[in-house]
């Protein structure tokens, strides 16, 4: 029964509004107690911003990087708050995880000009390791006198299995996007969504090609895909439903344009 009910959970969680998906988890363990770990662990939210106070840096909370009710942070490799023996990297996969959020961190400035990074390592099975890449960047033009807010949330997780001549990389990418207008004529307007998409690819992982730059490679290109994806598809369908419901010109003017083409088109001929 727990199966059923975790499919039915998760399917009626991808059907609900993206900016209010932390209250409706919320709601939805108080309904079914039992399956917190595994919904939290399943459902992506938003991802928050804590400070670090050794490191004097911001880093990004997520399922990955919580024990208990703790977070540790990439940057000084400490749970706050506190937590004795907490779960950590080995030391090996630690110095992997420096260098990421290292490259990363350079990364996030190149293509979003701000917001936060933060990049966790853990241990699977021997030969095994995973790691999840988190970018948030959030703009708001209201205090500047412009009605626009905007968020961007990327949750990018890769597993990776070592081998002899080259390495197994399988990556899963979600990102969430939500927009929010409000002006006098229009009213307050909210766009939102998420969108998954997976890639895997067998590459040599040596001193030219490392796995830093292998994953990087592999995030740039999915990342980028997309953006091209929302942009062209998700926000050209929303245009165009609205073109369809309610024309910016009259009907009239529409006309004259459509009669307009057809003498330009004769006249070619």
């Amino acid at each position: 029964m727990s199966e059923e009910q975790l499919d039915c959970a998760l399917d009626l969680m991808r059907r609900m509004p993206p900016p209010q998906i932390e209250d409706n988890l919320a709601n939805l363990l108080d309904l079914v107690p039992d399956l917190t770990e595994r919904l939290l662990s399943s459902v992506d939210q938003p991802l928050k911003v804590a400070h670090d106070k050794a490191s004097g840096k911001d880093y990004l909370l997520c399922d990955y990087n919580r024990d208990g009710d703790s977070y540790r942070s990439p940057w000084s490799n400490q749970y706050d708050p506190p937590l004795r023996d907490g779960a950590a990297p080995s030391a090996e996969l630690r110095a992997v995880e420096v260098e990421m959020n290292d490259a990363f961190n350079i990364y996030r400035d190149m293509y979003f000009e701000g917001g936060v990074s933060s990049v966790y390592c853990w241990d699977l099975e021997q030969g095994s390791w995973a790691s999840v890449i988190l970018i948030k960047k959030t703009q708001d033009y209201s205090k500047k006198g412009q009605p626009m807010k905007g968020t961007w949330d990327s949750i990018h997780v890769v597993e990776v299995t070592e081998g002899k001549k080259s390495s197994h990389y399988k990556l899963t990418s979600t990102v969430m996007l939500s927009i929010e207008t409000e002006t006098p004529t229009a009213g307050l307007v909210s766009l939102s969504g998420s969108l998954s998409r997976q890639a895997e690819q067998d590459a040599p992982a040596d001193k030219n090609n490392t796995h830093v730059m292998n994953i990087g490679r592999m995030v740039e290109d999915l990342e980028i895909k997309m953006r091209t994806t929302i942009e062209t598809i998700y926000f050209g369908k929303t245009k165009d439903i609205v073109n369809e419901l309610r024309t910016i010109q009259g009907v009239k003017v529409l006309q004259q344009q459509k009669d307009a083409q057809k003498t330009i088109g004769a006249s070619i001929k």
